[in-house]
């Protein structure tokens, strides 16, 4: 057949890189409302859930007996359950009827009937909705930190380098497991020198992360993963109770934790037992609830390219991250995972979340460039920095980060070098040349560093574990070598946990170690002159305005 010319070009164009699927619903691919959700449905007897979403209680699973005895405000469900689902939805998107009430209506919902009540929803009802039903007043923004050689140097300079750029939370995670220890000390002292109280962790398998936290090099964990079928959670040896005693394990150590559910994963584990994304995430989001965890890492995460791949399923991510707000739990939205060849469709990936606001639009910003992002690469990295200020400056709309003049970055990311460098010395690891420290302090990638022994690293990383090494040690050490005021930002961290209150929703230090949470700075949006606006906060504003490569109209040389 002979083509038409701009056919032919049009087949050209990124988006044709990018793949699609019809509808499949019995194996999962449909975004929301599958032929085979169940109908909401609800029956009390005796203070106890009989029926739930049209199964009868010698009918549940785990994950329905789970949510049915600890994840549904009982006294309130029959009434809610009667309730239209169109008029819940016109709630979520009143600026007149607070995020307070609304609480009180979706702390009482089955997972079809949270999924009902999103599908009411298009596009643009759900960001009016999320500006509401974010917890935290402000929003902001998690990143990656990581290399794909694991170099632990290029490591704390970039923790440095992201933390002076505003991201409260930074990840670490390992391309070879046993480096976890040295990344998750190298992310810890890079991202205090950078600025004291940003948070870090190392996601990694769930028993070494736990270690990790237990010895005081993370101060957060996210990566425990839940899912919406039996099947699955069977499947990776794991049931809904042994997730929560999990979350209670970190809780008891003053460790902040939020789970991680997404849209895919069943689809992609092969066992969504014909039902809809939307409807089993709802199950994973109220499992969560039940849990009493403070968050939850959602909106597809590392599976996005199923979701992307099926009609709707953009708004169905946006959907069950707001879906994780109506239960009042911390939200960290996604937007992280690499997600398409096309600009346009990476930035369609974001622009709702950026648009409404949550607790952390990212939850994986690649503070380095995806070349080097372990975690498979990111949907923006640090190739990215420069477009996202701009549409921070366009909008008037906060994304959680700024611009940093080049040579404070310089200073931080050579300190963060020289902190791990002493650290090294001191716990009689590895030697950290001065090479490694200048090179570090300029790199872009790990191709600018020198090669390390990577067999040497990991045989004293699983040294300095059994020695007993802990947080104490590399506050001891970094005094000892005049970083005083890392070792006093990384001291400050362990008093926090002893404390507890960043364990409270949504929860974030500044650099003076003061807590803005839920519940000390929980969102007060109401529609026009209400929430948080960017344009009203001087000291963000100013930053954003003032960009490195703006021209100052006065001083122009013609």
């Amino acid at each position: 057949m002979k083509r038409q010319k701009r056919f032919e070009e049009l087949e050209k164009r990124p988006i044709h890189q990018d793949t699609f699927v019809k509808e499949w619903p019995e194996e999962g691919f449909v975004a929301m409302m599958g032929p085979n959700d169940p109908k909401p449905s609800v029956k009390v007897e005796n203070g106890k859930i009989v029926e739930m979403d049209g199964k009868k209680l010698e009918d549940f699973d785990l994950i329905d007996l789970y949510i049915a005895k600890y994840g549904i405000n009982i006294d309130n469900v029959e009434k809610v359950m009667n309730m239209d689902s169109t008029k819940i939805a016109r709630m979520l998107v009143d600026p007149n009827v607070s995020r307070e009430d609304i609480i009180k209506i979706t702390s009482a919902l089955t997972p079809a009937k949270a999924e009902e009540i999103i599908s009411k929803l298009d596009f643009g009802e759900m960001i009016m909705a999320i500006k509401k039903m974010r917890p935290r007043r402000k929003p902001d923004n998690q990143c990656h930190v990581t290399n794909t050689v694991d170099n632990p140097v290029q490591i704390a300079a970039d923790a440095a380098d992201a933390a002076l750029r505003g991201f409260p939370e930074q990840e670490t995670t390992t391309a070879v497991a046993r480096y976890a220890p040295f990344n998750a000390i190298s992310i810890l002292i890079g991202a205090q020198t950078g600025r004291p109280g940003v948070l870090t962790q190392c996601s990694v398998e769930e028993a070494t992360e736990l270690q990790l936290g237990m010895r005081g090099f993370t101060a957060y964990a996210e990566t425990i993963s839940v899912y919406g079928t039996d099947r699955v959670f069977t499947d990776g040896d794991d049931t809904p109770w042994s997730k929560g005693f999990l979350a209670s394990c970190y809780a008891s150590r003053g460790l902040k934790m939020r789970f991680t559910s997404g849209a895919g994963s069943e689809v992609l584990m092969g066992y969504p037992e014909g039902k809809s994304m939307l409807y089993l995430e709802a199950r994973c989001i109220l499992l969560t609830k039940a849990s009493g965890v403070q968050g939850l890492q959602n909106g597809a995460v590392s599976c996005i390219e199923i979701p992307g791949a099926v009609p709707n399923g953009i708004r169905e991510v946006l959907g069950e991250n707001l879906l994780c707000m109506m239960c009042d739990i911390e939200c960290a939205s996604g937007c992280d995972q690499a997600y398409s060849h096309s600009d346009m469709r990476r930035t369609e990936r974001f622009i709702g979340q950026f648009i409404a606001g949550t607790d952390y639009i990212n939850s994986g910003y690649s503070s380095t460039p995806n070349y080097d992002n372990t975690f498979a690469g990111s949907n923006t990295d640090a190739m990215d920095y420069d477009d996202m200020y701009v549409m921070e400056r366009d909008l008037g709309q906060y994304y959680g980060i700024h611009p940093v003049q080049e040579e404070t970055i310089i200073k931080a990311r050579n300190k963060a070098a020289k902190a791990l460098q002493a650290v090294f010395e001191d716990l009689g690891l590895p030697k950290i040349t001065d090479e490694e420290v200048e090179a570090a302090t300029y790199a872009n990638t790990h191709d600018d560093m020198p090669k390390r022994d990577m067999v040497a690293d990991m045989k004293a990383a699983q040294d300095m574990m059994d020695r007993g090494i802990t947080a104490v040690d590399i506050i001891k050490a970094l005094y000892n070598h005049g970083f005083k005021d890392v070792a006093e930002a990384i001291l400050n961290l362990q008093k926090q946990k002893v404390v507890g209150d960043y364990l409270q929703t949504s929860s974030i230090f500044d650099k003076n170690w003061n807590i803005t949470s839920a519940v000390n700075d929980g969102n007060d949006y109401q529609g026009p002159g209400t929430g948080y606006r960017l344009y009203e906060d001087k000291e963000e504003w100013d930053r954003i305005k003032d960009l490195p490569f703006a021209l100052d109209p006065e001083h122009l040389e013609l």
